[in-house]
C-alpha cells in the first residue's frame, strides 16, 4: 500500500483553514470599526442562542439553498476546468426555468415522465443558450466572457417579455406568473424526521448528488474529461496531441449550459407556487462563480462551499433582529472568504513548490555521491558511488 504523505495532507487542509481564519479576522475587524457587538454577531451566526425549531428550520433552508447553489457552481466549474469562463449561468438558468415551467404546465403526463420532461426541457434550453456563446467562440473567436454577459441581459429581457405574454390577463402587472404545474409535475420534499420542522428538503437534492458524481466521473475517469482538462491546461499541447479544441469548446459550453438549466428546477417543482413568477430567485449564477472558486472546482469542495454559503445566508436573516446588525456583514464575510481562499491556496502552493525544491536539492548529492556532500559513502569511501545499487 502507498504511504500517506502527511505533509501533503496538512498542506491541503492548511489552505481552507487559513482562509477561514483570515475571513473571521477581517469580518471581526469590520465589526469593531463599525462599533457593532462582535460577540453577539458571532453568537447569532453560529445559532448559539437559537431554539431546536429554529436550528431545524435553518438546516432545511440551508440544504435547499445549497442544492441550487451546487448546480450553479457545477455549471461554472465545467467551464473553469476547460479554462472557459461561463459568466452566463444567470441567463441560462432563468430562461431554462421559465421554459420548463411554461411547458410543464401545458402538458399532462404521468408523474415520473412529467418531472423528467421538465428536467430535460430545462437542460436543453440551458445548453441551447450556452451554445450561442460556444459557436461564437469556436467560429469567430469571440470571448465567452463578453458574449455570455451580453446573453445574460438578453435572457433577462426575453424572460420578462415572455412572462408577460404567458401570464395573459392573470393577476396584476406586479404579480405575473406562468400557470401552476399540475401535481404530476411536482416533486415531494424529503422529510427529515430528526428535525423539528414541517419544512421539507427539496426532493431534487438527490439529483444534485447524482450530478456531482457524474461530473467527477466525466472529468476524472473518461477520455473526454482528460482531453477537456488537457485543453484547459495547454491548448497548444492539446492540439499537438490531436485534440479538436473547437469541438471541446462547444462540448464544454453545452454541458455547462445543461447543468445551468437545472439551477432553478428544485424550487420550481418542489416549492409553492410551483410556477415561474416575477419573484423567482435571481443572482444564483453569479453566486455559483464564487462557490466554484471556493470549492476549487472539486465536486466535494463545491458541496462544502455551497453548504457554507447557504449557512451564512440563512444565519444572516437573524442578524438584523437579534444582533441589531445589518445582514450585509454576511456579504462582506462571503466575499472575504472567496478572496482569502484564493490567497491562501496561492501561499500554500508556493510553500509546497519551495519545499519540493528543497527536498530534491537535498536528495541530489545523495544520489550523485552515495552520501552527503564532502562526506564518505556508505562503506566509508571518499564520495564515489559506492553502495549505489547497480
Amino acid at each position: 500500500m502507498r504511504r500517506v504523505d502527511w505533509r501533503a495532507v496538512a498542506a491541503g487542509l492548511a489552505a481552507p483553514v487559513l482562509a477561514l481564519v483570515i475571513a473571521i479576522l477581517v469580518t471581526s475587524l469590520v465589526l469593531v470599526v463599525a462599533s457593532d457587538p462582535v460577540g453577539k454577531v458571532w453568537e447569532t451566526l453560529l445559532l448559539v442562542d437559537a431554539t431546536d425549531a429554529q436550528r431545524s428550520r435553518a438546516v432545511v433552508n440551508m440544504l435547499n439553498s445549497a442544492t441550487t447553489y451546487y448546480f450553479a457552481a457545477l455549471a461554472v466549474a465545467v467551464g473553469f476546468r476547460m479554462n472557459l469562463f461561463n459568466i452566463g449561468v444567470e441567463g441560462q438558468y432563468r430562461l431554462a426555468a421559465f421554459c420548463a415551467a411554461y411547458i410543464g404546465a401545458a402538458v399532462s403526463l404521468p408523474a415520473p415522465l412529467h418531472v423528467a420532461l421538465i428536467v430535460v426541457v430545462a437542460m436543453a434550453v440551458g445548453a441551447m443558450w450556452a451554445g450561442v456563446a460556444a459557436l461564437l467562440k469556436a467560429t469567430r473567436g469571440v470571448s465567452e466572457v463578453i458574449s455570455t454577459i451580453m446573453l445574460n441581459s438578453i435572457a433577462t429581457a426575453l424572460v420578462a417579455f415572455l412572462l408577460r405574454k404567458a401570464a395573459g390577463d392573470q393577476g396584476s402587472s406586479l404579480n405575473l406568473s406562468t400557470d401552476q404545474l399540475p401535481a404530476s409535475g411536482r416533486v415531494p420534499g424529503i422529510e427529515l424526521g430528526f428535525l423539528d420542522t414541517p419544512i421539507r428538503v427539496y426532493g431534487l437534492v438527490v439529483l444534485a448528488a447524482v450530478a456531482g458524481l457524474l461530473y467527477w466521473l466525466l472529468l476524472e475517469r473518461t477520455r473526454f474529461g482528460f482531453d477537456l482538462r488537457a485543453t484547459g491546461m495547454s491548448e497548444s499541447a492539446a492540439v499537438a496531441s490531436g485534440v479538436n479544441v473547437k469541438k471541446m469548446v462547444v462540448a464544454a459550453m453545452l454541458i455547462s449550459g445543461a447543468v445551468a438549466g437545472l439551477v432553478g428546477i428544485p424550487a420550481l417543482v418542489g416549492e409553492d407556487p410551483y410556477a415561474y413568477t416575477l419573484t423567482f430567485q435571481s443572482g444564483l449564477g453569479f453566486t455559483g462563480i464564487a462557490i466554484a472558486l471556493l470549492g476549487r472546482n472539486s465536486p466535494i469542495g463545491i458541496a462544502i462551499g455551497a453548504l457554507l454559503w447557504a449557512y451564512l445566508d440563512v444565519a444572516a436573516n437573524r442578524l438584523q433582529i437579534q444582533a441589531g446588525v445589518s445582514n450585509e456583514i454576511v456579504t462582506i464575510m462571503q466575499g472575504t472568504i472567496v478572496l482569502s481562499v484564493v490567497v491562501a491556496y496561492e501561499l500554500v502552493r508556493r510553500y509546497r513548490v519551495v519545499s519540493e525544491q528543497r527536498r530534491v536539492a537535498a536528495a541530489e548529492p545523495l544520489a550523485a555521491g552515495g552520501g552527503p556532500v564532502g562526506g564518505g559513502g556508505p562503506s566509508g569511501g571518499t564520495g564515489t558511488a559506492q553502495g549505489v545499487p547497480a
